[in-house]
């Protein structure tokens, strides 16, 4: 008995005061066995007068031991329930702690995932933009071979011009001379210098097509970048207080055709590896028509230089023989107004000789009626007989001088119109040359001009 009044003690202590919290885990107490003595004395009770009474009653043992049960119950439970109390305090506590500290590492995460992404965006907005201006220069480069292929029209079409001008000279003239010669070449080399700005023009052309698709190629990918910025950004915004958050189940699970970091990565800089590959060809393109303008213009004004040397120095050499012909014709001239009237004066001594002759036959004619003996064989006989065979002599000396200066006087002519006919060859030449050919060459284009210039 006294140890359920200690008990009820102490219960009634822990019940009026909250019981300090334990570091053992509580658990029921065993439970205290009684034995109760059974009456079985001479004197025991067990009649028919408290057999009623008997039945219905617990003995004073089992009443206590009730209560100490009770008690220990309560006791039990109450220290279980702040127990259960405590713990679930320190799980609020700590499941508080790991939301707030993975939403951090979240928010973390994001705010390093808007750096890459800015990163990644600024880079392929730089590249964007020297793309862009890296065709911009491409097309003013184009530009420039267009408008050189276009200034090579006027030089083609003079060299050609001469050469078809120059087949209009006249024999003896219509030589393969070094004028022609040059001409040929730089026909020849128009004509490369046309091919060779044509194809340059072309790889310009599909340059500028792979700058265009390369830059289209980074915009996309910039784009994406953009709007998954904005999502991040938003996304990193999101507090607990935050008035558009919802219940999202679906979306914790993974997508399957969703990249990783890697790869991620790897297709903006494989897109702007790419860019600047086709950005360096295009700075090498331009250097290289750069180059070939430089050269095909210089080329083509040193080849005009050429054919006018060529031609002013043929000019020259048409203008020398020119003025050799004339010399040559006007000592003909003279000469033939001589030999005119050189066969002028043998006509007239012909004709002289008839009277001589007249005189000389008629003397003789006279004399051979003189009579007899006086036909004498004397001394003025023999020189009118001497006279007479001399003067047909003398006359046919003269028509024999006269045919050989009427042959001369002939040759003498055809020799003028040699000359004069080589003259007006000579002269043909000139204006063909000199005019038909040096004096379009005026208009020839300027090196600037060559090299695309306008």
């Amino acid at each position: 008995e006294p140890a359920p009044e200690g008990a009820m003690a102490g219960t009634g202590v822990l019940l009026t005061k909250e019981p300090a919290p334990q570091a053992v885990p509580p658990s029921d107490l065993p439970m205290k066995v009684y034995e109760v003595a059974a009456n079985t004395g001479p004197h025991s009770s067990s009649g028919l007068a408290t057999a009623g009474f008997r039945t219905a009653k617990y003995l004073p043992a089992e009443w206590y031991q009730s209560s100490a049960a009770l008690h220990h119950k309560a006791f039990a439970g109450c220290e279980q329930a702040e127990q259960g109390r405590a713990e679930a305090k320190e799980l609020a506590e700590h499941a508080a702690a790991a939301a707030q500290r993975a939403q951090q590492a979240s928010t973390a995460a994001l705010g390093q995932r808007l750096k890459d992404i800015h990163f990644w965006k600024a880079r392929l907005q730089k590249e964007i933009e020297d793309l862009d201006a890296e065709t911009g220069l491409l097309a003013a480069q184009k530009l420039r071979l267009e408008r050189a292929l276009d200034a090579t029209e006027v030089p083609y079409v003079i060299a050609t011009d001469n050469l078809q001008c120059r087949e209009r000279r006249q024999p003896p003239d219509l030589v393969r001379d070094e004028v022609e010669k040059e001409l040929l070449k730089e026909a020849e080399l128009i004509r490369s210098v046309q091919e060779l700005l044509k194809r340059t023009l072309m790889q310009a052309v599909n340059q500028m097509g792979l700058n265009r698709d390369h830059k289209e190629v980074c915009e996309k990918d910039w784009s994406d970048k953009v709007k998954t910025y904005s999502v991040d950004d938003q996304c990193g915004r999101y507090s607990n207080q935050s008035t558009n958050i919802h219940f999202h189940p679906s979306s914790v699970q993974v997508e399957e055709s969703a990249s990783t970091p890697e790869t991620w990565a790897k297709f903006s800089h494989d897109n702007i590896y790419r860019a600047e590959r086709e950005k360096l060809a295009s700075i090498n393109l331009r250097a290289l028509i750069d180059n070939i303008l430089h050269d095909v213009s210089e080329d083509m004004r040193r080849q005009c230089d050429v054919v006018k040397e060529a031609l002013a120095k043929r000019c020259e050499e048409l203008d020398d023989a020119k003025h050799k012909l004339e010399f040559h014709l006007r000592n003909i001239l003279k000469e033939i107004g001589d030999k005119e009237a050189s066969i002028a004066a043998l006509n007239q001594a012909i004709k002289d000789k008839e009277g001589p002759m007249k005189v000389a036959q008629t003397r003789l004619y006279e004399r051979a009626f003189r009579p007899n003996v006086e036909l004498c064989r004397d001394e003025a006989q023999f020189r009118l007989m001497s006279e007479a065979k001399e003067l047909p002599e003398s006359i046919e000396s003269l028509k024999k001088k006269l045919l050989e200066s009427e042959e001369s006087l002939r040759n003498l002519g055809d020799t003028r119109m040699d000359l004069e006919k080589e003259i007006a060859v000579k002269t043909n030449s000139i204006f063909i040359d000199r005019q038909k050919c040096l004096a379009p060459r005026a208009h020839y284009p300027r090196v600037f001009q060559l090299a695309g210039y306008q």
